[in-house]
């Protein structure tokens, strides 16, 4: 949500347009302990943030989801 304020795509504590969704997760949330998972159902995207090597990350991957490069969601290079 930080980078679509800084980005201009949103004002703060506006609801991101589309086609950005909110993953619900703490605020400390890093890609070094968290992995940003979609999958695509009925033409759409639908995502989840999950615990890296958790069983819950298992299942997921294992029932055709797929993990997102920290790249393909960044709202800019840094």
């Amino acid at each position: 949500m930080r980078q679509l304020v800084e980005t201009g795509a949103v004002e703060s504590g506006d609801v991101p347009p589309r086609p950005w969704h909110r993953i619900q997760g703490s605020g400390d949330a890093t890609t070094l302990w968290y992995a940003v998972l979609r999958k695509r159902t009925r033409g759409v995207f639908i995502g989840s943030l999950v615990i890296r090597h958790s069983d819950h990350h298992a299942s997921l991957l294992a029932d055709g989801w797929e993990e997102v490069d920290v790249d393909e969601i960044r709202a800019y290079a840094i």
